[in-house]
């Protein structure tokens, strides 16, 4: 399950365990990003390497956030993070 934060969240401020990820999609001039706290043990998920595949296609390696995005609208995120448990 991903834990939707209000903003953009300082690395300090993640839990041990956890990482941050900024989800959203390019609407024509700008992105609109959502911030989630996600578990580590998704890094392995087939699912979550799905999106890992999309953000190195959209961004490569140049994120606009400097951390991890991923280019999916957020009801999709949600549905598939909660079925990676």
């Amino acid at each position: 399950m991903a834990i939707r934060l209000p903003r953009i969240i300082s690395s300090k401020k993640v839990p041990k365990g956890y990482f941050a990820v900024y989800v959203g999609e390019n609407q024509k001039r700008f992105m609109i990003l959502v911030s989630f706290v996600i578990p580590v043990s998704f890094l392995n998920h087939p699912s979550f390497q799905d999106f890992l595949g999309m953000s190195q296609e959209e961004f490569r390696y140049s994120h606009p956030t400097g951390g991890l995005t991923i280019p999916c609208n957020e009801d999709t995120f949600l549905e598939v993070t909660s079925r990676m448990y």
